[in-house]
């Protein structure tokens, strides 16, 4: 298995860091690309991979490619492969918005392809990510790209038609949890705790309330319920929460995300 990556930014740095660690692929079994030399200086120093500065390098070394640029430059990247033979490849596309069949349109002809949806929470080997294979990909196939997505965090195949749903869910909502700890953060120094020491309590909050959740299998409710004693102090922040329509907000913000997604 030969891994290549066209486009070396966070998310694909993140991928590639976490695949090599996790042991599922050698770092002499991939190659980067990037149309800034320094940048693939940068990396192949870093994880001690193959670089190039020709997307073209990537598409002849690797089996699975991966398509780790914007949206906005993802059809300018295709632009310049296009012609090359993909008839042994999977190409694996993490563009925002970016459907199967815009990615078919943009290649001019038929190719196994993945949409995925990941997360910045790849970063520290923690990411959720979202697989949609078109119908020419084998089940091994899918599979061997989801073993490379959980390598640094979880990841599911999903039907293509909950991918703007993805988005919302877990693709942007790493920002809306941001601001739930910065939130928190806030009112403890309010309080006069020292920010430093707010954001560690705010945060690790919320990464046990996390665990907690994926653990325990017990509905988010119950587990909330058995935090808030009777006339505690607990359901009092429930009870305002509720009044000043916080799940309201997190359902509209989610919404409006997941149509935005549609629209790209």
């Amino acid at each position: 298995m030969k891994i290549g990556f066209i486009g070396t930014g966070n998310m694909g740095s993140a991928m590639m860091g976490g695949m090599i660690k996790a042991g599922v692929v050698e770092p002499e079994n991939v190659m980067a690309s990037d149309i800034f030399q320094a940048v693939v200086d940068d990396v192949a120093e870093k994880y001690n991979v193959n670089t190039s500065t020709d997307n073209r390098d990537v598409v002849d070394f690797a089996n699975i490619i991966f398509l780790a640029v914007k949206p906005q430059y993802l059809a300018g990247a295709i632009d310049g492969i296009k012609d090359m033979d993909f008839s042994d490849k999977v190409v694996v596309s993490i563009a925002a918005g970016q459907s199967l069949e815009k990615l078919n349109g943009m290649f001019g002809k038929e190719l196994k392809l993945i949409r995925v949806m990941p997360n910045t929470p790849a970063l520290v080997g923690e990411g959720m990510s979202a697989l949609s294979p078109n119908e020419l990909v084998t089940d091994d196939e899918s599979e061997t790209v989801l073993k490379l997505f959980e390598s640094f965090g979880e990841a599911e195949i999903v039907p293509e038609k909950l991918q703007d749903a993805v988005v919302g869910i877990s693709g942007s909502s790493p920002a809306y949890v941001y601001m739930f700890i910065e939130a928190l953060a806030d009112g403890a120094v309010a309080e006069g705790m020292p920010r430093t020491q707010a954001y560690k309590f705010a945060a690790q909050a919320v990464l046990g309330s996390a665990k907690m959740v994926l653990e325990t299998g017990e509905h988010p409710g119950a587990l909330k319920d058995a935090v808030c004693s009777p006339g505690g102090t607990t359901i009092e922040a429930v009870a305002t929460l509720e009044a000043l329509g916080f799940r309201n907000a997190v359902i509209e913000a989610e919404r409006v995300c997941i149509d935005k997604s549609r629209e790209l």
